[in-house]
């Protein structure tokens, strides 16, 4: 597998060999060994798996868990396609604001580590995708918060021959902005603590 730091500081994009034959294709969309190489630590305990499946058109996020430590995330594409879109919403970090993106999809079957601490958005590109998380932490609502993925601000990569479809919470979600304002973003020194 090989492993790709991205623009946002602690985000990994993993891209495993596959192996087709007659029969199909086998891939390992996660290799310990690798994964520890490149993020610096092995995974962190999984505490719950998730699936989402979006139509065409569906973005979701900018979504990030504001309670110290965060979530941590490994997300991967095992149908359809999505744009998968990572943005540093850690306070003191180096690359604070910035954003990166990766394209995740079942041909490739790349997947993304996420640290605690960043927010997380995709685009579906196209009807049934799915979208696979490992998590380091169960869904509590209450802790759940976003920031929206239209922000002109961040200048998120929206693909131009789609119209969003947004969640009510996403279309509710304050800018970066008004979130740093109002105190809602993690610290980069409390996302570092259980690394």
């Amino acid at each position: 597998m090989k492993a790709r730091p991205l623009s946002v500081l602690g985000a990994v994009e993993f891209s495993p060999a596959s192996y087709p034959d007659d029969r199909g294709l086998f891939v390992s969309t996660f290799t310990e060994d690798d994964f520890t190489e490149a993020a610096g630590g092995p995974l962190f305990p999984v505490r719950q798996a998730s699936v989402s499946v979006s139509r065409r058109g569906v973005v979701r996020g900018v979504h990030f868990t504001a309670v110290s430590p965060g979530t941590e995330k490994y997300v991967h594409c095992p149908r359809g396609t999505a744009l998968d879109i990572v943005v540093d919403l850690r306070v003191g970090s180096p690359t604070f604001g910035t954003w990166d993106s990766v394209v995740l999809d079942a041909r490739d079957f790349r997947a993304v580590y996420l640290p605690a601490g960043l927010g997380h958005a995709f685009v579906a590109l196209e009807d049934d995708t799915v979208m696979s998380y490992l998590l380091s932490a169960g869904y509590v609502a209450a802790h759940e918060l976003a920031v929206s993925v239209l922000d002109p601000e961040l200048g998120l990569p929206l693909p131009h021959d789609i119209t969003p479809v947004l969640s009510e919470r996403d279309r509710q979600a304050v800018t970066l902005a008004e979130a740093a304002a109002r105190d809602m973003l993690p610290r980069f020194n409390h996302s570092q603590e259980n690394r």
